[in-house]
């Protein structure tokens, strides 16, 4: 059994559920996050949280798609410099709703960027 810490869950839930409301090609994924989140307290001020992290990470999404499906010779130089510092300001967000949860969670555990891109 993998144990690691409830932000890491909720973060990689809520990825798990975008892939699949954009793919369907992760059910297995999927249903190992859902059934693992389900020991979980679902009070209103977490679901909160996940509806946050769920909506940066679909903006993430839409800003990465074309660097992931080798289509980003389509793009000029100049958007995919935006569409870095766009991607560096939402994990920005991500992270503080990480920490925030975790915190609602009781949680020790804090995602810290250091030396990293996404680092305030």
């Amino acid at each position: 059994m993998v144990n690691f810490p409830v932000l890491e869950l909720m973060d990689r839930l809520c990825i798990a559920r975008l892939k699949w409301e954009k793919t369907q090609s992760n059910k297995d994924e999927l249903l190992w996050y859902e059934r693992e989140w389900s020991k979980f307290e679902q009070t209103s001020a977490i679901q909160k949280h996940i509806e946050n992290l769920t909506e940066i990470h679909r903006h993430i999404w839409d800003l990465e798609w074309q660097l992931k499906t080798g289509v980003e010779d389509q793009l000029s130089l100049e958007e995919i410099g935006r569409r870095a510092i766009a991607i560096r300001d939402w994990n920005n967000k991500r992270l503080t709703v990480k920490n925030e949860a975790a915190k609602l969670l009781d949680c020790p555990v804090r995602e810290i960027k250091q030396d990293h891109l996404s680092a305030k």
